[in-house]
């Protein structure tokens, strides 16, 4: 189960890692109106809760007293390369974590803000926040590259020809356990533009 769950994230931080790659110093600081949050604040938000959820994770509330949520939403990062050391580094935080689960402790309870859940709700509960807020980065990374962007699924008009190659590769074969090209990024069959 556990290797799931890396795999899924890890799948996630690749979509965040090319989107940033795409971006500027000047464009990963955009944002449309004072309402709106550039990548830079999205990011600081997505390593602000991944530090306080991950860290001691079995042992203490997923809501530490020193994580000042609100300021997570104040720029504060000067340069882009401050935007993806704290990426990292909320990272780093979250891999430690999960590789501590184990079958033994997956269903343990553990607390976010005093309520409780299993380890694995509360892993769940993070595969839904942190690719919503890469889903964000995405978009807004696609709408300044525009048709400088490049696609990080299935590219415009091409899904039928993406589909037959599936069908012709997996067709007949017996399920492969972690197979998909599009969710792992390690797999041999895995598609060029998600190879690291």
């Amino acid at each position: 189960m556990k290797d799931l769950f890396i795999k899924r994230f890890e799948y996630y931080k690749i979509l965040g890692d090319q989107a940033f790659a795409q971006l500027s110093e000047e464009e990963i600081f955009w944002h449309p109106n004072e309402e709106s949050n550039s990548v830079a604040l999205i990011v600081k938000h997505i390593a602000g809760n991944m530090l306080s959820r991950w860290t001691n994770f079995l042992t203490e509330d997923g809501e530490k007293s020193w994580r000042k949520r609100d300021e997570e939403f104040i720029s504060t990062f000067t340069t882009k390369a401050e935007v993806l050391e704290s990426w990292e580094k909320g990272w780093a935080c979250l891999f430690e974590a999960l590789d501590q689960i184990n079958e033994e402790n997956l269903y343990a309870t553990i607390y976010i803000r005093s309520e409780a859940h299993s380890v694995i709700d509360a892993v769940f509960r993070q595969l839904a926040h942190y690719p919503y807020h890469i889903g964000q980065i995405v978009y807004i990374a696609k709408m300044l590259k525009n048709e400088n962007w490049k696609t990080l699924s299935i590219a415009r008009k091409k899904s039928g020809e993406f589909n037959a190659g599936m069908e012709s590769r997996f067709s007949g074969k017996e399920f492969e356990e972690n197979s998909s090209p599009v969710c792992y990024q390690d797999s041999p069959e895995i598609r060029d533009e998600f190879k690291q």
